[in-house]
Order: C-alpha cells, then structure tokens, then sequence
C-alpha cells in the first residue's frame, strides 16, 4: 500500500488534475476551518460571560431597595423603601442557611480622596468583613476589615492595589492615612480582584461610614451567599427574603419594583445554558460543514475511478489483486484529506492566536481559542471519514472485471 510507484502515481494523477484536487481539498479544509473558529469564537463568549461572574460568588442573591408601583393597604404608589441595619439582621436571623453575607451603603460613594499632593474622586464602598469573601478578593498585604472595626466605629479602610500605588507610589501603604472627604482614614490594607476596575477603590467599615458621612442606619445593598443550595433552593430563598420584607414593610410581594431581588445564580445558569445551546449550534453547523467536505471527496473519488476504468482493468488483467486497488484509491483519499485537513487546522488556529495576541476581546468576548485535543480529533475524525468516503469507490474499481473494464474506454 507504501510502495513508491503507488505515491508515484498518485501525484502524477493529482498534477494532471490540479483544479479538481484544489476544490476537493478545499471543501474539507474550509470545514475544519469553519469548525475551530467557530469552536473558538464559541469559548470566547464562554471566557466572556464567565468573566463577568469571575469577580463575584456566583451563588449569592443582590437585595436592593426600589419605589412602589402597585398600591398596597392605603398606602400610594411611588412610596420609596429603604433598608436598614436591622432588615440586614432580620434576614439573617430568619434565614440560617445563608452562607457569608454582606450590606453596603452604595448612595454617594464617590469621595474625595487626598494623600499628600496627589488628590481625586474614588469610590470608598463602606461594608461589612465578609464582603472580601463575596467579591472573591486576595489580600495583598495587611488585612481586610474584621468585627473590632465595626463595633468601635473604627476609621479605617482597606484600598486596592492600583488606588494604592496612585497615592502612595512605591511607599508602603500599610499605616498611612487617606483623607476622606475630610476625614482620615488608616490603610491597614490592601487587595487585588480579578477585575482590574475594581482595584481603584477603597473599602470602610459599614457602621463608621454610617456614622461619619451621616448615613444614618441606612444601608443601600444586600449581598447575600447561599453556600452550597441549589439552584431551586436560592430561588425558594429569593422568595423567603421578599416575603419577609413585604410584610415590614407593606407592599405588595408581586411589586418587583419595591423590591429587586436578584438571583445571581439564577442569572449565571441562564447564561450558561444559552451559551450551551450556542456551542452545540456551532457543532452542528461545523459538522454539517465537515460533512459536506466529506461528499465532496467521495464524489470525486467516484469520477476518478470512472476516469481510471481502463488503468484497473489493465492491472487486474496483469495479476493485481483487489486489496491493491483499493489501497491505491484510499491513499489518494487519504492523502487529500489530510492535508487539507491539517491545512484548515493550521489557518484556523493562527487566526485565534492572532487574535489572542493583539488582545481583541471585549467584556463579553474573552479569550477565543480551541482544546488542541479537540482540534486534533476533528481533524483525524475527517481523515477517517475521508477514507471511508473513498473506500466505497475503491470497492467498486476493486470489483471491475478486466474484460468490462478495457471495453468502456
């Protein structure tokens, strides 16, 4: 099936139709190359949304306060609600399978901040200790806020690295004092997020914040974690907490706008279950791609055994045996397949790296790129399917009787 007057043949049969042998090729080529980039366009919009949830625990409920737009008990339309300390404690007292949790006051958050010469407007977020573990932060030195803080209103604060190094350059931040609209706030901290963004600000104490820039026991957010509940359980808690609230407060509990209650778990799955249904999308296009490739092949090793009649049954007259006919059909089928198939994964992959290089991407697009165990095994499953589709045809010359065969050309 090697031999070397087989590759000899075989070469010269493809130079003599150079034309054909390109569209054939071509058609397989192009339908690995469809296939990866549409692959890795896919896990670009995967790396994409994952981004937007990599900042945040995923299994964690947004609790924000809004206006009334249904009339409840006399009371009218447009009345405004406002959360506070004791709603924070009243929803973790009364759901104890809430994991770590957190309120922020996120009303007028933007600060003037001033450390010897340099000064400007930084978002200073006032919260409570377990808010480093719901953004999923790392501390880069010192400490995050901690209880102590809180219960002695103490005034200090907890920056990120990038606000860090705009004030302090290549001082140890840990010990200095930022003034904070006119109050001085010691670093006993610094972290780094996955979000660059979010490195350009600073964290308070949630009660010293209250008490110094006149908050009152107001609070703006509440974040909470649900741990390892499932999906239909955070929905059951969702539910729990707008009960509870409703009833404080009077509204009514079909009233989404008194009351946001959004489920980021809830959220993440939906958009993975979109972007699943999008990747299995691409494979079908891909692979209906790949297999109109493969009818191309088979087509024209069809055309070349009807061109070839005479040359099989020349050889079958001097002594060939069938297994050698179809060897020499399925190389040229082979060979065609993959290098065109190598050909595709190779353009399509210098065009993701391309891409990766230069940084093309966007905050829903991240990344694009294919599993190189994947795009191998597309591309050998299209060189078996490429053989397959020349076997056919290899069977049918390996059947022509010579007689038949010297009188049809």
């Amino acid at each position: 099936m090697f031999e070397k007057d087989a590759w000899l043949e075989i070469f010269a049969a493809i130079k003599q139709n150079k034309l054909r042998t390109f569209l054939t090729a071509f058609s397989v080529g192009w339908g690995i190359f469809i296939l990866i980039i549409l692959l890795g366009a896919g896990n670009g919009l995967t790396n994409g949304a994952q981004a937007q949830f990599a900042g945040d625990a995923v299994n964690s409920i947004f609790v924000e306060a809004g206006k009334t737009s249904i009339a409840q008990s006399g009371y009218k339309v447009g009345r405004e609600i406002r959360l506070t300390n004791q709603d924070f404690e009243l929803i973790a007292k009364r759901i104890p399978q809430l994991g770590y949790k957190t309120a922020n006051h996120t009303r007028n958050q933007m600060h003037n901040v001033i450390y010897g010469k340099e000064k400007g407007n930084y978002l200073c977020r006032p919260c409570l200790p377990d808010n480093y573990y719901l953004e999923n932060a790392t501390i880069a030195s010192g400490r995050f806020l901690n209880e102590t803080d809180l219960n002695d209103y103490r005034k200090v604060c907890v920056v990120g690295l990038s606000m860090a190094e705009v004030f302090f350059k290549k001082e140890n931040p840990i010990g200095k004092y930022l003034n904070i609209d006119g109050t001085f706030f010691k670093v006993v901290g610094t972290f780094k997020d996955v979000n660059r963004s979010e490195m350009l600000r600073a964290y308070l104490p949630l009660t010293t914040a209250q008490k110094v820039f006149n908050y009152k026991n107001n609070i703006d957010l509440m974040w909470l974690g649900l741990g390892d509940l499932t999906l239909e359980e955070s929905e059951q808690v969702s539910e729990e907490i707008r009960k509870i609230l409703a009833k404080k407060y009077n509204f009514s509990r079909s009233d989404r706008n008194a009351l946001f209650v959004n489920n980021l778990y809830a959220e993440y799955k939906k958009i993975m279950n979109l972007l699943s249904g999008i990747k299995l999308f691409v494979w079908i296009i891909g692979i209906m791609t790949l297999i109109a490739g493969i009818v191309g092949v088979s087509n024209i090793m069809i055309i070349v055994v009807k061109e070839r009649t005479k040359e099989i049954g020349i050889r079958k007259a001097i002594g060939a045996s069938p297994q050698s006919i179809i060897g020499l059909v399925l190389q040229e089928s082979i060979l065609i397949t993959s290098i065109a198939g190598f050909t595709g994964l190779l353009f399509a992959s210098g065009i993701l790296y391309l891409v990766n290089s230069i940084g093309i991407d966007s905050d829903f697009f991240k990344q694009p790129q294919v599993d190189l165990k994947v795009a191998l095994s597309a591309t050998f499953i299209i060189i078996i399917a490429g053989a397959i589709a020349g076997l056919v045809p290899a069977i049918k010359a390996a059947k022509i009787h010579p007689i038949e065969a010297l009188r049809s050309y």
